[in-house]
């Protein structure tokens, strides 16, 4: 695999499993796992956006529906079709997430990240320490967080091809993302050692965040000890 930050597709069978060659003799594998598919549920498809919509717009009709005195069962009919067709959107963005969550693996190494994703067709991210600016990790609820990586400008690739696996609304500055993870401050310490170990004082470790905390500007020098 290219030291540059590539999005590479991989037909042919991966010799390591998410990996799509094998690892030189001088870089070892630290860590493998794969995204929560609630957490892509909740986190990429926004699927609490989606049930708020359905009933902000079902009781906003019900409500006028009221107020023009509209029968009962014309009532009942609008509410069981919405919630249903809710039930259906949700049903199948949870099913599409879960095949997401399954195809993709997180990799990381003593000398970058690896993220393969794509249910149809299989591709490679590849994110190495010395093209690495900064990561964060911003905590999405208290068992699931997310791990973002800052890469240099020439190092980018497209926002979609690195979605769902991308920082929200970095559109022009693409960030690839270790999305959904479980116990992920156990994650990031190990990522940060490796950091460390592998390239010491290039990239930037920020402090970690919440979704109620504002972006954090400020960061901690890759020198201080790795808390991610």
């Amino acid at each position: 695999m290219s030291s540059l930050f590539h999005d590479e597709e991989v037909v042919d069978a991966e010799p390591m499993r998410g990996l799509p060659e094998v690892l030189p003799e001088d870089e070892t594998l630290l860590w493998q796992g794969r995204p929560s598919a609630v957490g892509l549920m909740f986190g990429a498809f926004r699927v609490r956006w989606i049930i708020a919509y359905f009933v902000l717009t079902t009781f906003g009709r019900l409500s006028y529906m009221a107020s023009v005195d509209a029968a009962p069962q014309a009532m009942n009919s609008v509410a069981l079709t919405s919630v249903l067709t809710c039930i259906l959107a949700v049903t199948i963005l949870g099913v599409i997430a879960f095949a997401m969550s399954r195809a993709a693996i997180f990799t990381i190494t003593s000398k970058r990240v690896v993220i393969r994703h794509g249910v149809a067709l299989p591709k490679f991210v590849n994110a190495p320490f010395s093209r690495m600016q900064s990561a964060q990790l911003r905590r999405r609820s208290p068992r699931l967080g997310d791990i973002a990586l800052q890469m240099e400008e020439a190092g980018r690739t497209p926002y979609l091809h690195l979605w769902p696996f991308a920082k929200p609304f970095k559109y022009t500055e693409p960030q690839p993302m270790l999305r959904s993870l479980r116990e992920p401050e156990t994650i990031a310490k190990l990522l940060a050692e490796a950091v460390q170990n592998h390239a010491p004082g290039h990239v930037v470790l920020s402090p970690a965040t919440t979704d109620a905390d504002e972006p954090k500007e400020q960061a901690v020098p890759s020198g201080a000890a790795p808390a991610l």
